[in-house]
């Protein structure tokens, strides 16, 4: 569902991008305020298994379309909204910089269409109400179905209202739609499957981490767990996703792709954003892992600006606290 430029206006580019920083900088200060010390890595490696599943197209049988995952249901289950906002807006940056997966001009709406909807709409006001606290699998797989398919709606509709607030294609606004929300429910469908399965089984051996509590961080039970089994198999299983890609990835076009091609014909979207990326389409094998690794580095990188930014604060802080004595 990655928009391209072609698709996107500077008037609406720009509303969305001012949006989506407003968000990142929320978001920033969230994260600053987090004080369990499996967040930062738990947002690391999420954010590479992600990436790599993301590149996993699963065919969706009779359309001759395919779909994918966006995470963000997934992450905030196990890190917050709001970290997990960052996380897929840092998977969303690295695929449009390096990979020229979306548009540079469109990504203020991808992150609002996918990054945004899924964690800070889908997850807070469709996922918890339905999973609450519970760790039973029926559960968890209702929510994540639920949640899943109402983010990826959402966000396929707002797809179709930037392309025709953009003014710059033919595509019809009905007809657009027509295609656009019966391909997305079944996508979303097969997203919240796959993320039911995923939590089901971190509820059964973690618990702890399905529901980010801040009564348990404080209380130092994240602390006294190890850490390294949960981050080992998300790793483990970014690398498997991050090489397989090439052999298990459908060919078929998205959902996006497929309903422009049945509103205005065959069209090859790979043109529409100019291939000057580094890696663009993801033609090298290793294009898996190298973007899983981009995506730690750039959220270290975030997160240790974020955290530096603190300590900076803190002696003026107590300077100020020593003149007032």
């Amino acid at each position: 569902m990655h928009m391209a430029d072609a698709l996107v206006s500077p008037p609406v580019a720009i509303t969305a991008g001012v949006a989506a920083v407003a968000l990142l900088a929320v978001a920033s200060r969230q994260v600053r305020k987090d004080s369990r010390p499996s967040l930062i890595p738990l947002m690391g490696v999420l954010g590479a298994f992600v990436f790599a599943a993301q590149m996993i197209n699963f065919a969706i049988p009779g359309t001759g379309s395919s779909g994918h995952i966006i995470g963000g249901v997934l992450v905030a289950a196990l890190v917050g909204p709001w970290a997990a906002f960052l996380t897929i807006c840092s998977v969303l940056i690295i695929q449009c910089l390096v990979f020229a997966d979306g548009g540079m001009l469109a990504l203020g709406c991808n992150i609002i269409n996918m990054a945004a909807v899924s964690t800070l709409l889908a997850y807070p006001f469709i996922y918890k109400p339905i999973a609450g606290t519970s760790t039973r699998p029926w559960r968890l797989m209702l929510a994540s179905a639920v949640a899943c398919t109402v983010g990826l709606e959402a966000g396929a509709f707002l797809v179709t209202m930037e392309t025709e607030a953009s003014g710059i294609t033919a595509l019809p606004l009905s007809t657009f739609l027509m295609f656009m929300l019966p391909i997305h429910i079944v996508i979303g469908l097969g997203e919240g499957l796959a993320t039911g399965a995923v939590l089901s089984f971190v509820g059964a051996s973690r618990p702890d981490l399905l529901v980010p509590s801040p009564s348990v961080a404080s209380s130092g039970e994240h602390k006294r767990k190890r850490l390294w089994p949960v981050l080992a198999c998300f790793g483990a299983a970014a690398i498997v996703l991050g090489v397989c890609y090439v052999w298990i990835a459908s060919g078929d076009p998205d959902g996006l792709e497929w309903s422009i091609a049945k509103v205005a014909g065959n069209v090859d979207m790979g043109s529409l954003t100019p291939p000057t990326a580094i890696m663009p389409d993801y033609v090298n094998s290793f294009s898996g892992i190298v973007g899983a690794l981009m995506v730690i580095v750039l959220l270290w990188a975030l997160t240790s600006l974020i955290s530096r930014r603190v300590d900076r604060r803190q002696p003026v802080a107590e300077k100020v606290r020593v003149k007032d004595k």
